[in-house]
């Protein structure tokens, strides 16, 4: 699994998609030469289906979207950014274990139903 496997957006969709969007988003950063970019995939994919209808996740493409990776600051990949009602509200750099991912989720999400 890859960041292809997310629904992308890119510089011309980024503000309807990310910054207009009614519900919250994490946007993971990402290039195809970063390897801790691949390693973080299946845990983005595993927290996309465990908080299915209240966190979206969507992927650019660093190398192909460079005008929002300028807007944003982003410097590394990867780098998820977290955004609540068009503002970004958390950031984390770097392949992080799903704890972490989940903390900073938790901190400005309500918590998903655990089965």
């Amino acid at each position: 699994m890859s960041a292809p496997d997310l629904p992308a957006v890119t510089d011309a969709t980024f503000a309807a998609d990310v910054l207009g969007s009614d519900v919250p988003v994490l946007v993971d950063f990402w290039a195809t030469w970063c390897p801790p970019c691949r390693m973080i995939a299946p845990v983005l994919a595993q927290i996309a289906r465990e908080r299915e209808g209240s966190l979206r996740i969507v992927s650019v493409d660093a190398d192909l979207n460079p005008l929002v990776c300028r807007d944003t600051g982003v410097m590394a990949m990867p780098t998820l950014d977290l955004y609540v009602r068009g503002e970004r509200v958390a950031r984390v750099v770097g392949a992080r274990p799903k704890s972490v991912l989940d903390a900073m989720l938790d901190e400005h999400l309500p918590a998903p139903a655990r089965t």
